[in-house]
């Protein structure tokens, strides 16, 4: 689902003007961060796209790169909801739908009885193994057309706006973004 909802951006004369009655409208802020959600937006819809071809959602995607980097970690439902960065309710409705599918297994944890553990299964690895080389051609084909220097560059550059944005996150005084 697109965030931003604007079908054409606003051309930067037109965030001049409205600079005029907004001053703290600054236009080559604002273009950028349009750009930036539309880029976004567009990029989410290709991987949303390609997994839809493989009857898999983001989400449920998510998790199983995350069982698959960390193949040799056990990792409980709470660590894959911090690692993904959702609740622990949304991850055990992923997990939940993967263990139907028998695509994960819950086992108990050894050294802890009040836990599990999440483990890809067979079915699981051979999913991946299947989409990988695709998933990665997809990812591979959507950053063409940037050289391998300016992806470095565009990598340096998210990761200053990362930091700044944690900054900002914690700064009590910092204006939140509503939607």
């Amino acid at each position: 689902m697109p965030l931003l909802m604007l079908q054409d951006l606003p051309r930067y004369e037109c965030l001049l003007r409205a600079a005029e009655q907004y001053p703290t409208l600054n236009p080559t802020a604002s273009e950028a961060f349009l750009h930036l959600l539309r880029t976004g937006d567009m990029v989410f819809a290709a991987e949303a796209a390609f997994l839809g071809k493989h009857g898999i959602s983001q989400g449920r995607f998510t998790v199983l790169m995350l069982l698959n980097c960390c193949s040799d970690v056990p990792c409980t439902p709470a660590d894959l909801a911090a690692r993904a960065g959702v609740t622990r309710a949304a991850m055990t409705g992923l997990v939940d739908k993967l263990e139907k599918d028998g695509i994960v297994t819950r086992e108990p944890d050894a050294e802890d009885r009040r836990s599990v553990l999440v483990q890809l299964t067979r079915v699981g690895q051979a999913l991946l193994e299947r989409m990988l080389p695709d998933y990665f051609a997809c990812v591979a084909g959507i950053m063409e057309p940037l050289q391998p220097a300016e992806r470095k560059q565009l990598v340096r550059l998210l990761q200053k706006l990362q930091r700044g944005l944690t900054s900002q996150e914690s700064t009590p005084e910092a204006p939140a973004l509503t939607a």
